[in-house]
């Protein structure tokens, strides 16, 4: 019987079973690199850089530098330590220090569940300016629908294509402004190398917005669906790491351009009251009525996709503690009830949308050197959980200063960070 099974898979079986393979690679290879993309590029990204553009000017090139490499540090380093091994982080950072993937997991789950109401927060400011609606019942209709399009399988796909559609309506509208608006081009690429102004809490801010809690390690989770885990894909893996912090990279750049052109041709913009959107203003000075209006769809569903990924990916982390969360109905509600949670926290606090979704990246910087540090230990200690005690020495030197960077910044940026939300000096 199994001779007869052997010989009815022909040649030509193989290789289509091969290339399916290899399509269901590539599309998790292509995925990773999206995830990690459009994680950082969020709500919390957009505002984040509208007010710092606004509030430090052309100085703020300096911080989007220092952001970008840092970004290159911390995700090399952790994207090839985890599809080397094929561990997810908790289990890798447990095998090396016992319990301290718990520490991490419960740190990626506290950081999220900040990301998620600074989200929700952002998807009432989405309706805000796309409807007039208030702030606060535009994050309760944003939460609501989240859990409704999770819920419902079918509405996965569409909300993807979707997304698609409106993030590069938002990259075409973010370029029309910067040309648009004119800024100071010259002024800006000065100060990217030489700041008049150097602000910790600001890089730490945008370091944690775009590489912060669980986007340190989502998109090495969505490599290892790849199957290409193990010391011999570290090439591939580096090259999708790299690339997705090309995107973001550059899209924070042209987005401070066109921040900066509105905001150097004498447009204040509203950074402290209880509907201020200081993107959404600049779009409007420059495209209109009809500009804010597009701007508040797009940013709106930034925000419900970061809403669902940040909860989904946060409430993954539970598997740590238990296998049960790996998938499955314990996953599925672990997820509603965190973006349920996050709803009660926004709804019940007083701070103004904008300064939350500052304070969340703020946040989840401050966090961010605790987990490095574990992943720095690994490398450097044991290699021999990776599959080859063989690692690039620069890697190893270059996430080490990122390290000992992040953990200086955090400690000076403790106070002003938590004074976003009115706490602290």
């Amino acid at each position: 019987m199994s001779e007869q099974s052997s010989a009815s898979v022909t040649p030509e079986d193989e290789a289509r079973l091969a290339a399916a393979k290899k399509r269901v690679g590539r599309s998790a290879v292509i995925g990773a690199i999206f995830l990690m993309a459009t994680s950082a590029i969020g709500p919390g990204f957009i505002t984040q850089t509208a007010t710092f553009t606004a509030t430090l000017g052309a100085s703020f090139a300096f911080a989007i530098l220092v952001s970008v490499l840092i970004d290159i540090a911390v995700q090399l380093n952790v994207w090839r330590m985890i599809t080397s091994s094929g561990k997810r982080a908790g289990e890798l950072a447990n095998s090396a220090i016992p319990f301290s993937g718990h520490v991490i997991a419960v740190l990626v789950i506290i950081g999220g569940l900040a990301f998620n109401i600074g989200n929700i927060a952002g998807g009432g400011l989405g309706l805000n300016a796309l409807l007039g609606i208030d702030p606060k019942l535009g994050g309760l209709i944003t939460a609501a629908l989240a859990i409704v399009i999770f819920l419902i399988k079918k509405a996965g796909p569409v909300m993807d294509i979707v997304l698609i559609v409106l993030g590069v309506g938002m990259i075409i509208m973010t370029v029309i402004v910067a040309i648009v608006a004119q800024p100071p081009v010259g002024d800006a690429l000065r100060q990217t190398i030489v700041p008049d102004t150097i602000n910790f809490a600001t890089i730490t801010t945008i370091v944690g917005g775009t590489v912060g809690g669980y986007i340190t390690y989502s998109g090495a989770h969505r490599y290892l669906a790849s199957g290409h885990v193990g010391p011999e894909h570290a090439g591939p893996v580096m090259r999708a790491a790299a690339n997705g912090i090309f995107v973001t990279g550059i899209m924070r750049y042209v987005l401070f351009l066109a921040i900066l052109g509105v905001v150097a041709s004498g447009v204040t913009l509203d950074l402290t009251t209880n509907a201020a959107n200081p993107a959404g203003q600049a779009f409007g000075a420059v495209l209109g009525e009809a500009g804010l209006r597009i701007f508040g769809a797009i940013f709106w569903a930034a925000a419900i996709s970061s809403v669902i990924g940040a909860a989904y990916t946060s409430a993954s982390f539970l598997s740590t503690f238990h296998r049960r969360f790996l998938g499955g109905w314990s996953l599925q509600w672990a997820t509603v009830i965190f973006i349920v949670v996050s709803l009660i926290v926004y709804l019940s606090i007083g701070t103004a949308p904008a300064a939350i979704l500052v304070f969340v990246g703020g946040f989840n910087g401050l966090i961010l050197p605790i987990g490095l540090t574990v992943f720095m230990y690994i490398g450097w200690f044991r290699r021999d959980l990776l599959g080859s005690k063989k690692y690039p020495l620069w890697l190893l030197i270059a996430g080490t200063l990122v390290t000992v960077l992040t953990w200086y910044m955090g400690i000076v940026s403790v106070g002003p960070i938590f004074a976003f939300l009115g706490i602290g000096a």
